[in-house]
This record gives C-alpha cells, sequence and structure tokens, in this order.
C-alpha cells in the first residue's frame, strides 16, 4: 500500500505573488512532506512592498489551514526583516490557531547552528532592502563582511535569473565570512547550493534551504535532504 504525499508534514507556504521559485523548496523537502502554497500580493521588491505583503495576511493563512497543515511558513526574507518576525507569527496563529514561522527566523536559527557570525552575503535587492537587512543582521551580532548583490526591480525579474548569477557572485566574495547567505526566496539557487560550498570550502544557507531545515525542526522531523548543501544534509 503506498503511502500518502504529505505523510511526514504538510506545510503552508505564503509566497510573494510575483514570485516564479516556490517550487525551489519543495524540490529539496524529504520524501513525505508536502509545501502547499498560497499566494501574498507582491509586484515589486521595494520597502514599502514588503511592508505591505502581509496586510491581509489572515486571509491568505486561513485558506492553508483548510487544507488542515501542521504549520505555516511566510516566505519572504526582506519582508520578515521590515515587519518583524513575531508580528508576522502572531497574525497567523491568531488567524489559523497553527503554528507559524518565518524566513528571516529560520536565517537566523540556521546562522546560529552553523556557529556563523561572520556572513558573505549575496542579494537580488537594491540598495535599500540591502541596507536593512544588513542593519537587522548586526543588532543580533551578525555581521556582513562581505556583500554582492544584483538588483532586480521585481519577484518575477528575479525568478527568471539563471543559478549560474548567484554561483558566481557567492564564489567572487572574499573569503573572510563563517558562511555564505544567499538571502532571497524568490531565486533558483538550489541546484548550485552544493557547488558553491565545494568551491569557496565554506557552508551555505539560502533563504528557502534554511526556511525547510527549520520547518523540519520545528515539526520534529529528523530526515535529511540530500545534495543540497551542509544545513540540509545534517
Amino acid at each position: 500500500m503506498s503511502i500518502g504525499f504529505g505523510h511526514l508534514a504538510r506545510i503552508g507556504h505564503l509566497y510573494p505573488s510575483g514570485g516564479l521559485c516556490d517550487f525551489e523548496i519543495q524540490a529539496m523537502a524529504p520524501e513525505g512532506v508536502q509545501f502547499l502554497t498560497t499566494r501574498l500580493p507582491f509586484r515589486d521588491t521595494s520597502i514599502e512592498s514588503d511592508r505591505t505583503l502581509i496586510d491581509d495576511i489572515e486571509q491568505h493563512a486561513q485558506l492553508l489551514a483548510d487544507a488542515r497543515v501542521d504549520l505555516i511558513a511566510t516566505n519572504c526574507t526582506a519582508a520578515g526583516v521590515v515587519n518583524g518576525v513575531e508580528a508576522i507569527n502572531a497574525r497567523v496563529r491568531a488567524a489559523t490557531n497553527i503554528g507559524a514561522v518565518t524566513t528571516i527566523e529560520a536565517v537566523l536559527a540556521a546562522c546560529e547552528a552553523l556557529g556563523a557570525t561572520r556572513l558573505g552575503l549575496v542579494t537580488a535587492y537594491g540598495a535599500h532592502v540591502v541596507a536593512a537587512e544588513q542593519t537587522f543582521f548586526a543588532q543580533r551580532g551578525l555581521h556582513v563582511v562581505a556583500e554582492a548583490s544584483r538588483a532586480c526591480g521585481t519577484p518575477f525579474e528575479q525568478g527568471t535569473l539563471p543559478p549560474e548569477v548567484w554561483f558566481d557572485l557567492a564564489t567572487r566574495l572574499p573569503r573572510e565570512y563563517d558562511a555564505v547567505l544567499i538571502s532571497c526566496a524568490g531565486i533558483r539557487v538550489s541546484g548550485v547550493i552544493e557547488p558553491i560550498e565545494k568551491a569557496v570550502g565554506k557552508p551555505v544557507i539560502t533563504s528557502n534551504a534554511a526556511l525547510l531545515w527549520y520547518c523540519l525542526r520545528k515539526l520534529g522531523i529528523r530526515a535529511p535532504s540530500l545534495g543540497f548543501g551542509t544545513l540540509l544534509g545534517e
């Protein structure tokens, strides 16, 4: 008798509407873990759009609750920085009575787990969003010691760039960091996590890999995902 898809967990996935890469987290997930996606309005990558992404988050989260998910993940790294982790999670929990997580808290937890306090930061953001993220990290004892960006004006543009863009940016950073953080849930990067790690000799954290790892941890699922770097392989 076959085991149903999602027999280990069903995870609700709130994802920016203009993004193309909601498949990445499912592609990295171990067998038996299912992500169900509902979209949040998001058409450009400005700080204001990051802020308004969660304006009606209760309505969207309740749609995921209909599927009896075990956890709800709000997957936009910059929106978590701008709006605050607890502000987002508290609203989702209040609307659904289901546990909630965000990408940026997953990134912070991944940095702690890997002992990384000095980061090489790669993003798909404009200067204002990069600055906000650097400030966010500095306030939490994480220091960006090298940074490179390929600024994109829309989430659609972010998703159209080939993975080689992120490989090139990451491998060219000065190697003074403990780990590389590739920050953005809207880019195709899962296939180059391990090649980057091999090239630079340090762990690589990506938004989607960190969120997947954190969701599994929250749900007590100890199934590694091999082929996607140190974090998910342990």
